[in-house]
């Protein structure tokens, strides 16, 4: 199986010749998608949400079921998984410290961070504490200090922007 992108081709078959992928391997994946930032932490998160039995691989059933779901599930069943992505430790509810980790992890991905210790960076630092203090605030519905599943839910489903971006992949695929 062959993957192209601006970054270049990808060969699945030579990527993980055993049929699954390990975290190393995805990591080195995603890098050839996302070659201007710095890509390993958020594939991470990502790697966790797809290894669905924690195996530390994913297998190709794995991949399948998961693409599956975000192509062509529901939009709570895309929630849940988004759910799942943030929900860093697995317990079932997002601190603010998780939100937190994946925001700067999709803000490396993207090569938005400066270099560590620069005022740039000191500036990227406290924009990315205020997003996630307004989204930390919009989904903790009872101001408990933990997004439930039901608080992701609820918030989400009642933003028009994150049902309709949800909702592309049924118009778009």
């Amino acid at each position: 199986m062959i993957y192209k992108n601006r970054a270049g081709t990808i060969n699945v078959n030579q990527e993980c010749p055993d049929g699954v992928v390990h975290e190393d391997s995805f990591k080195d994946i995603y890098a050839k998608f996302f070659p201007h930032g710095n890509s390993a932490l958020y594939a991470h998160y990502v790697f966790k949400a797809f290894d669905v039995n924690c195996s530390g691989a994913i297998s190709f059933r794995e991949l399948l079921v998961t693409l599956s779901t975000l192509l062509r599930g529901s939009v709570y069943e895309r929630l849940r998984w988004a759910f799942r992505l943030y929900d860093v430790d697995g317990d079932g509810a997002i601190t603010r410290q998780e939100l937190a980790e994946v925001v700067v992890a999709v803000h490396e991905l993207l090569g938005r961070r400066a270099p560590p210790g620069s005022p740039a960076a000191r500036l990227d630092d406290a924009k990315a504490n205020e997003q996630v203090d307004r989204v930390f605030r919009k989904l903790d519905l009872n101001q408990d200090g933990v997004i439930t599943i039901e608080e992701f839910l609820e918030s989400c489903l009642k933003d028009d922007l994150i049902t309709r971006s949800l909702q592309m992949f049924d118009t778009v695929l």
